[in-house]
């Protein structure tokens, strides 16, 4: 314990602070000017070079894109889709020691009505980002996100996607395609100097309401995603592009991550997250900029003047606990503070994860999710956490409505049933004659039909059923969404009635 006479005339011990070399770690002679990591110091020049090197080993090592092909980049203005952005740039210019041998094209979702911007402050962001795209010389495409509701049904529907080329003949690729008029063929198109669509005042209002009917910020967040992706895919195929460039850097990955496990998406983490994603078979989503930090992209942006547009998003301004999303993300930022090493390994176990069944383009399409188009991941055995939750879900549903039940369906325990039609009412002509159901006690098939357009909790993955669950009415969806709904329980009403002269799956 202290004593009033102790004395404290002796010297205190000072710790040595570990100091940052000066130098560049890589030529040994500049000026160190960035310090990713401890012992990580480069020079200006030598971090440019680290910056391109990643970039282009990231495309090299995975050999999806091959040469003369169409990409779309994805650019949402922030600073990883911008930084992209530059990285192609760099690579398609005349002074590149290895220049990139695809054809760029550029797309932007303008999401402003979805977060409640003004149409003044729309067209503010998209004259930003048009000054952006026209210095870069590519072909850009500015689409709002009220496009999404009037989509066609084929959106959600795994097209087939063309032959597909092994990574092996990648160098024969390559080979053939230096011998031929190479110049020609990575020249990107024309501008397009046509304006941006005309935006309706009832299209912004429909889409607010879609969004504002999840009640909560991650269902929304959700959401959005989802309808984001749906439009970059259309825009993808109606322009002619056959790979999709997604801006993802790695501490978003990590974010993503374990926001994907805690939103029930495990199954789905190896597509969420690896560099290529081909859940939509002609559509290939890649994602170069995931072995980048959100600090490397910072200091490259501030050093070499890469331009970005600050746009608001869903979760702009609010609470660290208003969403799983943004929990999660204040979770991994703050720990990487006082933990430099912790977005880097969630990032490294992100790598090694691996879908248990690649299921084929061709696969029947009531297997893959409705809006995540992800396999579904509902179909397991009874005996499991998933037919566990369902069962006690209906229980404490059975107990508050006082109902007794004495089997448990396995799909969505409480699908949103209409009335059925009226008695007397049938969907023949006229209304008075009969269908012929009604004789054989099964009733009339227009309240099948009414009833079916309602149920599309059984048609979805587990976490897009938790989206929906927290939506106030699935009649909000957009109708491309609910058509194709309609098709896939009529088809698997169809094959359970000819399932006794169907032939095995091993015959």
């Amino acid at each position: 314990m202290c004593q009033v006479d102790e004395g404290y005339h002796g010297q205190l011990e000072s710790q040595e602070v570990p100091s940052v070399s000066t130098k560049c770690v890589k030529c040994k002679g500049g000026t160190a000017v960035v310090v990713i990591r401890a012992g990580d110091t480069y020079c200006r020049d030598c971090f440019k070079e680290y910056f391109i090197h990643k970039f282009r080993a990231m495309l090299g090592k995975n050999r999806i894109i091959f040469p003369g092909e169409k990409v779309l980049l994805a650019v949402s203005g922030g600073p990883s889709s911008c930084s992209m952005l530059s990285q192609v740039q760099e690579g398609l210019s005349q002074n590149a020691h290895k220049k990139l041998r695809f054809i760029p094209g550029i797309v932007y979702i303008d999401e402003g009505g979805a977060v409640g911007q003004s149409m003044e402050e729309r067209q503010g962001t998209v004259s930003e980002l048009q000054a952006l795209f026209k210095a870069t010389g590519f072909p850009f495409h500015i689409v709002p996100l009220e496009q999404v509701l009037d989509l066609p049904s084929s959106v959600v529907v795994t097209a087939p996607s063309p032959s597909e080329r092994p990574a092996s003949t990648y160098k024969a690729a390559v080979d053939h395609f230096i011998q031929s008029d190479s110049s020609r063929c990575v020249t990107p198109q024309k501008q397009d100097e046509t304006s941006p669509p005309d935006v309706h005042e009832s299209q912004t209002q429909l889409l607010q309401q879609l969004i504002g009917s999840a009640k909560t910020l991650t269902a929304r967040e959700d959401l959005l995603n989802t309808l984001r992706q749906h439009l970059l895919v259309h825009t993808a195929r109606t322009e002619g592009y056959c790979k999709l460039m997604l801006g993802d850097n790695c501490t978003r990955l990590a974010v993503k991550l374990l926001t994907s496990i805690s939103l029930g998406r495990g199954a789905q983490l190896a597509q969420d997250t690896g560099f290529s994603d081909s859940r939509y078979g002609d559509i290939i989503s890649v994602r170069p900029m995931r072995d980048y930090s959100t600090k490397e992209i910072a200091y490259y942006n501030h050093l070499f003047n890469v331009p970005s547009v600050f746009i608001p998003g869903l979760d702009t301004k609010t609470t660290d606990k208003a969403s799983i999303q943004r929990l999660t993300e204040s979770f991994v930022t703050k720990l990487q503070a006082d933990f430099p090493s912790t977005v880097s390994t969630i990032y490294r176990t992100s790598e090694k994860l691996q879908t248990a069944c690649k299921s084929s383009s061709n696969a029947d399409p009531c297997a893959r999710c409705l809006l995540c188009m992800c396999a579904l991941d509902t179909t397991v055995e009874n005996a499991s956490a998933f037919q566990a939750t369902l069962i006690s879900e209906q229980l404490s549903q059975t107990k508050s409505l006082g109902t007794n039940s004495a089997a448990f369906p396995k799909q969505s325990p409480a699908p949103v049933q209409s009335e059925p039609a009226p008695t007397g009412q049938c969907c023949s002509s006229g209304g008075g004659g009969d269908c012929g159901r009604t004789a054989e006690g099964g009733g009339c098939c227009s309240s099948a039909k009414v009833a079916e357009t309602t149920d599309v909790r059984s048609l979805l993955c587990y976490s897009c059923q938790l989206t929906i669950k927290d939506m106030s009415s699935v009649e909000c969806l957009p109708q491309y969404i609910l058509s194709e709904a309609q098709k896939r329980q009529r088809r698997c009403q169809m094959r359970e009635e000819i399932s006794e002269f169907l032939l095995d799956e091993g015959n």
